[in-house]
């Protein structure tokens, strides 16, 4: 199994598991906010609304590490991401209504470390819908 699909379906039990959630909410009309992150990718989260999160594995330190948010909806959300339980990444993206708001944390070779990471998406209202992607760009 590639490193991305091992990402990916962590990714999905996670979302939910971070959010207290036992279902995966129904998909949004229309394309994602964020595109499938092709084979860099290490998670994505097609859509999620209100607060929520992942857990993923697999992340290497030899490449830089890319943690990307895009939302919609009214309000803003605040993103965190630990690795090994450091904080490496923290940001807030504007989320207005109608167009999405994106922002995005690159954090060099190194400082994501081998294994397990977390990141958690604090919305300012339930009716905010984001997606995130976490990349390792090989090239």
């Amino acid at each position: 199994m590639s490193r991305m699909r091992r990402g990916l379906a962590v990714t999905a039990l996670a979302a939910g598991a971070l959010t207290g959630a036992a279902t995966v909410p129904a998909a949004a009309t229309g394309d994602p906010l964020l595109a499938h992150p092709g084979p860099d990718g290490l998670v994505w989260v097609e859509e999620w609304a209100g607060d929520g999160g992942v857990a993923s594995g697999g992340a290497w330190e030899g490449l830089p590490t890319v943690l990307t948010v895009a939302c919609e909806g009214g309000g803003d959300v605040r993103v965190t991401m630990r690795s090994q339980e450091t904080e490496v990444a923290a940001f807030s993206v504007d989320c207005p209504a109608g167009s999405a708001g994106v922002g995005s944390a690159t954090m060099a070779a190194g400082v994501v470390r081998p294994g397990s990471f977390t990141v958690g998406v604090d919305a300012s209202a339930d009716g905010v819908r984001w997606s995130l992607t976490v990349t390792q760009p090989e090239s």
